[in-house]
């Protein structure tokens, strides 16, 4: 097994690097690399975090392809209906299985009101859903503080009130541990869990499978 890991991670990190370099942000998902390192540490760190950019990339694809990663809220409230409850036990159970990953939550409203005020109900709604994935057992350290759009990303380009705008999505937003911690082991075990395993398996899959 560990022989497969550590091939595949070879791999992925010869046909993700310069892609991921390319197009991925350097500090936004808080990735482990060593700055004062030099010669074949930072080279190797390099690469590691190259193919990190690249998982992270992947994974939110996965997330949100094997679960629901938004829901939505009644007007003027950021009260979690039965529905969106269930949605998020669904992303709990995910989020359990990938212990390495921090994830953020992104609150946004319709276009009603002021913009103050929107600001203030998306990050109420992007806290309801902080507040019941860590009731769900997934840690509060790996929820990134939230982050309100506000109004200003509407699905539905409409002034009136639009239940699809009134969401709060939650996405991957990189890795626990400190800057200079190694992420050799943890980043084998992540990719053979991302690109090897297959699908995650759960509550949401289950159902869908009766």
């Amino acid at each position: 097994m560990s022989t497969t890991i550590l091939v595949a991670t070879g791999a992925l990190l010869a046909a993700c690097d310069e892609a991921a370099v390319a197009n991925f942000s350097t500090r936004e998902a808080g990735f482990a690399v060593n700055e004062g390192a030099y010669g074949a540490a930072v080279d190797h760190n390099s690469a590691v975090q190259a193919g990190l950019k690249q998982v992270v990339i992947d994974l939110s694809a996965k997330f949100s392809r094997e679960v629901p990663n938004t829901v939505t809220f009644e007007f003027n409230s950021a009260r979690l209906d039965e529905a969106a409850r269930a949605a998020l036990r669904h992303q709990a159970n995910w989020i359990r299985q990938f212990p390495e990953v921090r994830f953020r939550v992104y609150g946004h409203t319709d276009l009603v009101g002021s913009e103050g005020y929107n600001e203030r109900l998306g990050r109420r709604r992007a806290q309801a859903v902080v507040d019941y994935l860590a009731s769900q057992g997934v840690s509060p350290a790996r929820l990134e503080a939230m982050v309100s759009f506000g109004k200003t990303e509407p699905v539905i380009a409409t002034e009136g009130p639009e239940r699809r705008n009134r969401r709060a999505v939650t996405d991957v937003a990189g890795f626990i541990g400190p800057s200079d911690q190694p992420l050799d082991g943890r980043y084998a075990s992540l990719v053979y869990r991302t690109y090897i395993a297959g699908q995650v398996i759960s509550e949401f899959d289950r159902e869908e499978q009766k």
